[in-house]
């Protein structure tokens, strides 16, 4: 895909360790003191639930600027069934470039690929201000819940689109996150000593400090 000097194309593996560094700088002290993000795509890109072929890059004037993933997962119906859907992420923009539009052109051209392809519902952990804007609402809306919590629970931040519509009418039941995010923290720390040194910081509005 090319829109004037925007170029979204499959990464390669020669793209792997600039894809860790740019993932690494996005995510840092954003959600937690430092990051792990970059560690879980190293991880999950040996996967067998990782599609290889959503695995995009974006590059501006030849330089790598963006990046989304998918992996797949199901949902643990309540009639004992199970229903193949998608995941998506890490996914970000270089810092240098966020809230410039790109993200967005980025998430629409990787969700027309993934129904492109035939998969029905992509589920994800995200904020509705920006994913509504492509097409996400709230999981609980399709009667989704998300993985074992509560009822009750403030789920706010599990998001649902139906890539092909109506494939999740009359399902009910739990989402799976896929085992492959739940990385060892000691094995990420160990992995980020490949990365130049940064200073992890706790900082308002982290979810894990």
């Amino acid at each position: 895909m090319n829109r004037n000097d925007i170029t979204i194309r499959l990464e390669k593996e020669e793209d792997y360790t600039d894809v860790e560094f740019m993932i690494r700088e996005s995510f840092w002290n954003v959600y937690r003191p430092g990051a792990l993000e970059h560690f879980v795509i190293h991880v999950l890109r040996d996967d067998p639930a990782f599609v290889k072929e959503l695995d995009f890059v974006m590059e501006k004037e030849g330089q790598l600027i963006g990046q989304n993933m998918f992996m797949k997962t199901v949902i643990n119906a309540d009639d004992g069934t199970e229903i193949e859907v998608l995941t998506m992420g890490p996914i970000c923009i270089r810092q240098d470039l966020k809230r410039q539009g790109y993200g967005k052109i980025l998430l629409d051209y990787s969700l027309e690929k993934a129904a492109e392809l035939g998969f029905g519902a992509v589920l994800f952990e995200g904020n509705i201000g920006f994913y509504g804007k492509s097409g996400f609402d709230h999981a609980s809306k399709f009667q989704i819940r998300y993985n074992d919590l509560p009822a009750e629970a403030d789920t706010s931040f599990f998001l649902c689109k139906e890539l092909i519509p109506g494939y999740l009418d009359g399902i009910t039941g739990a989402y799976r996150t896929p085992l492959g995010y739940y990385v060892d923290q000691a094995k990420a720390e160990e992995f980020d000593k490949n990365f130049p040194f940064k200073e992890k910081k706790k900082l308002p509005g982290q979810l894990n400090k």
